[in-house]
């Protein structure tokens, strides 16, 4: 063998060999993440067995459309305030907990959990708007409950600007939580529901929970409800009746754009002052209010979840703005 033919076959045999610990890297890796995967994916089957086990029922049953509807009632005022939670916050009756307390005290205050929410069935029909507020006020008729102020957070506002308009009789004021505005640009986007849905099974979604920091540190709510609310979470976040609503908020928003709140219903809206993500979010409520006889915006320091930390502000204000409004 010439010299020439000898160093093509040791440059061969090198090139094989790094190949082959190429392959053999590639496959542990391979198998590595298919282990890790396997691991969470049992990991949280086992934890969503437990919690299931560990989860404290709260308020009552109510049937709408053949399932059941959780919703929390608390307090024996005169007069009522229902509340919607936002769009995602996935225990709707203990997340309103610690404005609930400020409120009860002086008004019966009624936490509906939509379906797909906190201890409510999930349900098969279309997250549009007419569902939801048919869905909502088919379990306020069953309660007997006829007159009340509609209050809510975030996407309460589509749904609510929706509610009063074919309720008026019913609705005595709309009280917004940092509530979404039909107007509000980027709601035409078209999120990836099979990815998010592959999270929630694959127990991913667990996870980066269980890594991310915890949203609930510094808040005033006690150990023993954020458990609960950690649990439910696990539970519920991007279940299949949450996903479809995702789908649906786009044309929802589009529905919204041709109603303006009634000028003789009394509304007001409390207004995160510092929207980073949304361009002029503070004139656009205004907007909401200009053409209102008894229209009021306030604005609060706070994140989106103005109910977490200024709940006692939101509650003294309310109070006063409803006897402004009389």
């Amino acid at each position: 063998m010439t010299q020439p033919e000898e160093k093509k076959t040791r440059n061969g045999s090198k090139i094989k060999k790094v190949r082959n610990i190429l392959l053999k890297i590639i496959g542990a890796i391979v198998i590595a993440i298919v282990l890790f995967l396997g691991i969470v994916y049992i990991m949280n089957v086992i934890s969503n067995n437990s919690e299931a086990k560990r989860i404290e029922p709260y308020g009552q049953h109510v049937s709408v459309d053949g399932k059941n509807m959780n919703v929390l009632i608390q307090g024996e005022g005169e007069e009522t305030i229902v509340l919607l939670p936002g769009f995602g916050t996935a225990t709707p009756a203990l997340d309103f907990k610690l404005l609930i307390d400020q409120l009860s005290p002086f008004y019966k205050v009624v936490a509906v959990e939509p379906f797909g929410y906190g201890l409510s069935d999930g349900t098969e029909k279309e997250r549009t708007t007419e569902n939801i507020v048919s869905e909502v006020h088919e379990a306020l008729q069953q309660l007997n409950i006829n007159r009340y102020m509609f209050m809510g957070h975030s996407i309460t506002g589509i749904y609510g600007i929706d509610y009063v308009n074919k309720y008026p009789n019913e609705v005595t004021a709309f009280i917004g939580i940092d509530s979404s505005v039909p107007t509000q640009p980027g709601m035409d986007v078209k999120f990836p529901l099979k990815k998010l849905e592959l999270l929630k099974k694959s127990g991913l979604l667990r996870m980066m929970m269980k890594l991310g920091a915890d949203p609930y540190t510094g808040l005033a709510f006690d150990a023993k409800t954020v458990e609960q609310m950690k649990m439910i979470s696990n539970k519920n976040m991007n279940n299949d009746t949450t996903l479809n609503e995702m789908d649906h908020i786009s044309s929802n928003f589009k529905g919204a754009q041709g109603l303006t709140f009634p000028k003789d219903l009394p509304l007001l809206l409390f207004v995160q002052s510092d929207n980073q993500g949304v361009a002029g979010w503070i004139p656009l409520h205004e907007g909401q209010i200009k053409d209102s006889v008894h229209g009021k915006v306030i604005t609060m320091d706070g994140s989106h979840y103005l109910h977490h930390t200024q709940f006692k502000a939101i509650a003294e204000n309310v109070r006063a703005f409803m006897k402004e409004a009389k």
